[in-house]
């Protein structure tokens, strides 16, 4: 239906609306149970039994079922038990940390719920905006977010920012006339209030048209449904590892059962082996710890402003190659900001940030006291008084918007906001004025004249026309300017200064506002407009632009040093995109931009054939994002796409990873991504990166480690097999390091810190496979150090007590034990034990002295060593244990340590 073609009559007809009263609350009851409340649709909720139940699809979880089954029937209750035990914490973590997420989703929408002024049985009345329903009159007023699609019926200086949908930042002037044209695009659609938008200067009344799904929001909203999720890099090599595992598994248990009965032992006692070196060679605590280690990272970086929605999602993040970043409010501070003035002949600069009202006017590179520059004075103050926005004092008590950079926001448009500080920064403020001048009349802005105006009478009784505009606009209704404090007629020669200040400031991208006035005579009026804004006095112009968050620039540098490239998406003009991005690193010396026009001619392969030499791209629409997404996948790129807008979600659900501003985004934005920022700061993404490189290398580590130890178990039964040699490890032994020993130092490991180089790294390839560089030759490489120096002490201790076998078999379980316990450190750098202090990671420190103490109480209590098989060491024991243990580390490493440069923290 093509609302805006209807006039206000035939708007009532069709809606059966009443423009004076409202809706009755009988009707609203019909209408509600006829088109249901004004929600996006969420799709089904999973149940929380469900959502528990889910936990248990995963690859690794279901050979654990199959390892517990089989525990179970050859009567290893305590085995069956133990695994069953750590699959269910697998489940509960995974289940909590998915249902917390959720919860936190929950609250971002709660703090984005729009309330509207509905009239309801001919009265005003505040509702949440499910609430409204189809032929609802609403009022809009600046500051208020539009709940649903609203054809205007009355409007008064509005102006709407629809960035959300459109990506066009500079709010749009609305009236409520009908538009006889037929398929108009949204952004032509002046008359219409669109769902999701911003309200950011004057008031209006409209009837509401379309809610829920029915809304252009909602049509967007629509698109994600056909959007296909991504599977996480780390979902793939999981799956990969775990394949691989139970091969390698299946064929060495095979080899040791067989080889034990070649070899003249009873096949009940191998087969039971067998089962317990299966279960060792399955590492039972890698769904629990990535699991874990991905929760670590993500409370962590909660605690850094982002909510991660799914748990893989930081992982995936510290692979990417690419981040497409929205400007406004990302990279920049979303906070249009006065940096420069012109006045009679002299340009001053004003630092400070965003809309905080405190900073200096700096001169010639000097500090000066602006008090002294009298038409720089009339400049600022009469920018406030032909302004309606108003610089307010937050007082935010929500828990993700208490920390914002700043404790100062603008009601009203970001524009005349600038303007407004800029003179705060001077010491005016609007109380102050209010009480010197007394507004008469206002010209409101409009998109035709480009210009505002006032009438104002000061105290003296003075009255003054006082207009703000487009600067070629007011200069051309100009006959005067004020020139080193003195009223002079505006010449060709001070004319073309003018348009030289203009000139350098557009170049600098920044967005300038002329200030112009003229004097009244006492009984002066005016019908229109353009007889008020004629023989005017330029008094200067300001310059501003919304710049850029100071740790942006930083955090660009540091993706760029780990191999990252940020590439900016903006509905920005391309000069401004381009100078801002030249300022904060994202625009290279020979980079390139390109528009949605230019982009809207290319081909998908031709796209994909420069897509990589692009750092900036303007004035795009949705689906020039996707586009621009999807081409660089196809060049092979793991894409991270931020953004907040309704027209960002698509964009957002293709990427690798989407990544959704909580602040300023939209529902729909939050719905489609993976990471929300908290604080909508371009930062946080850099600190996601390093936590999700970091997440990945210790799980790497904690593999590493428990497929090494795990290696070096089966490898000594197998060699001992071999060799014609008693079992040097009975079952409960196996089962016991497998399950206590192995797992609280593989836990401490997901909790390491990051190496000092990981963000010089390149980000690692999407083929990547979980053994590539180097891992798999760690893991066999000690694996079988351990299992040789296992076996040798077994053998030594064997020969000197040929007729003790259970006292052989205790150095071999402790000798097992401690190498494992050492070779942990080891896991903890890419380079070797020596390259990182060892009690950095306090966790592991008392990990591995529980596992020492466990180990310890089952050498030494009596009622143990009958379940355990072991005897009492003494002292020489000791020696040949640690002697024996130490090897695999420190040979090992020091080989490593020759071939690796030293890398410092």
């Amino acid at each position: 239906m093509e609302w805006y073609r209807l006039t206000q009559e035939q708007l009532q007809q069709r809606l059966a609306s009443h423009n004076q009263n409202g809706l009755t609350n009988k009707e609203v009851g019909k209408r509600l149970k006829h088109y249901g409340e004004n929600k996006l649709d969420e799709g089904k909720k999973t149940s929380n039994l469900a959502l528990f139940l889910s936990q248990f699809k995963d690859f690794m979880v279901l050979v654990l079922f199959a390892a517990t089954f089989i525990s179970g029937l050859l009567g290893e209750y305590i085995d069956a038990i133990t695994i069953m035990f750590i699959v269910l914490l697998n489940g509960i973590l995974g289940f909590f940390q998915e249902r917390k997420a959720e919860k936190s989703l929950d609250a971002l929408k709660e703090l984005s719920a729009p309330q509207m002024n509905v009239l309801r049985d001919g009265q005003w009345v505040k509702l949440l905006s499910s609430q409204i329903v189809p032929g609802d009159v609403v009022k809009l007023k600046s500051g208020v977010r539009v709940g649903a699609d609203i054809r205007l019926i009355s409007t008064s200086s509005l102006t709407i920012e629809e960035s959300s949908l459109t990506g066009e930042s500079i709010p749009v002037q609305k009236h409520h006339n009908e538009i006889d044209k037929e398929s108009l695009d949204i952004a032509d659609q002046k008359n219409i209030a669109f769902m999701g938008t911003l309200v950011t200067q004057g008031n209006g009344i409209g009837v509401v048209v379309a809610t829920g799904m029915k809304t252009e929001m909602g049509k967007i909203a629509h698109l994600l449904q056909t959007t296909p999720t991504m599977v996480t890099p780390l979902q793939r090599r999981l799956e990969q590892l775990g394949k691989i595992l139970i091969v390698i598994a299946l064929i060495l248990t095979a080899l040791v059962v067989v080889a034990g009965v070649w070899q003249g032992h009873d096949l009940y006692t191998m087969f039971l082996s067998g089962v317990s070196l299966a279960v060792a060679a399955i590492p039972e605590g890698l769904p629990a710890i990535v699991t874990v280690a991905l929760a670590l990272g993500v409370q962590r970086m909660i605690k850094r402003k982002a909510i991660v929605r799914k748990l893989p999602a930081v992982e995936t993040l510290g692979c990417a190659t690419v981040i497409c970043s929205d400007k406004t409010g990302t990279l920049t501070q979303n906070n249009m900001t006065v940096t420069q003035i012109w006045s009679g002949g002299e340009t001053v600069y004003i630092t400070g940030n965003g809309y905080e009202p405190s900073g200096e006017f700096i001169a010639n590179g000097k500090s000066i006291d602006i008090r002294s520059q009298k038409s720089m004075l009339t400049l600022l103050s009469y920018s406030i008084l032909c302004n309606n926005a108003e610089l307010q004092k937050r007082e935010d008590k929500k828990p993700l918007l208490k920390k914002n950079t700043t404790n100062y926001f603008i009601d009203g448009d970001p524009t005349e906001g600038a303007l407004v500080v800029a003179g705060y920064k001077a010491g005016y403020s609007r109380q102050l004025l209010d009480q010197k001048y007394k507004r008469e009349r206002e010209f409101a802005f409009d998109s035709t004249r480009k210009m505002m105006s006032v009438i104002v009478k000061d105290e003296k009784g003075n009255r003054f026309v006082m207009t703000k505009g487009a600067p070629d606009v007011v200069l051309g209704q100009c006959s005067s300017l004020i020139y080193q404090n003195k009223k002079e007629a505006l010449t060709p020669k001070r004319k073309a200064e003018v348009e030289a200040t203009l000139t350098t400031m557009a170049n600098k991208a920044l967005r300038t506002i002329a200030v112009a006035f003229r004097p009244l005579n006492q009984n002066e009026t005016f019908q229109q407009a353009f007889e008020a804004e004629r023989q005017l006095t330029l008094i200067g112009i300001q310059g501003m632009i919304d710049p850029p968050r100071p740790e942006v620039i930083k955090a660009v540098r540091e993706c760029r040093e780990a191999g990252i490239k940020t590439v900016m998406i903006t509905g920005d003009h391309q000069l401004t995109a381009c100078s801002i991005a030249k300022e904060i690193g994202i625009l290279s010396k020979y980079g390139k931009s390109l528009t949605g026009k230019e982009l809207a001619f290319m081909s998908d392969h031709e796209l994909s054939q420069v897509v990589d030499q692009v750092d900036v791209y303007a004035r795009v629409t949705p689906e020039h994002k996707l586009r621009i997404v999807k081409a660089l996948q196809k060049n092979g790129h793991i894409v991270a796409m931020t953004g907040d807008g309704v027209n960002d979600a698509p964009a957002i659900k293709a990427a690798n990873i989407g990544i959704a501003m909580g602040i300023t985004g939209t529902d729909v934005a939050k719905e489609a991504s993976a990471l929300i920022l908290s604080d909508d700061n371009f930062s946080t993404i850099k600190e996601a990166i390093k936590e999700g490189r970091n997440i990945y290398e210790n799980i790497r580590k904690f593999i590493r480690y428990m497929l090494a130890s795990n290696v070096g178990e089966i490898l000594v039964m197998l060699f001992a097999m071999l060799l014609g040699m008693p079992l040097p490890l009975v079952a409960i032994q196996i089962l016991w390091i497998n399950l206590v020993t192995d797992g609280l130092p593989a836990l401490a490991l997901g909790m390491d810190q990051p190496e000092g180089d990981v963000m010089k790294r390149k980000p690692r390839s999407p083929s990547e496979g979980i053994f590539a560089r180097g891992l798999a030759w760690k893991i066999v490489s000690r694996g079988i150090m351990i299992g040789i120096v296992t076996l040798v002490a077994f053998a030594v201790t064997l020969s000197a007590h040929p007729d003790d076998l259970i006292r052989a078999q205790t150095v071999a379980f402790a000798t097992l034990v401690m190498a494992q316990l050492i070779h942990v450190f080891d896991c903890r750098s890419e380079y070797s034990v020596y390259h990182r202090n060892p009690f950095e990671n306090r966790y592991l420190v008392g990990a591995v002295l529980i596992s020492v103490i466990l180990m310890l109480i089952v050498l030494y209590y009596p009622p143990l060593q009958t379940i355990f098989h072991t005897v009492t060491l003494n002292f020489r024991e000791w020696l040949l244990i640690l002697a024996m243990a130490a090897i695999p580390t420190v040979v090992l490493g020091g080989f490593q340590l020759l071939r690796k440069p030293t890398v410092k923290e």
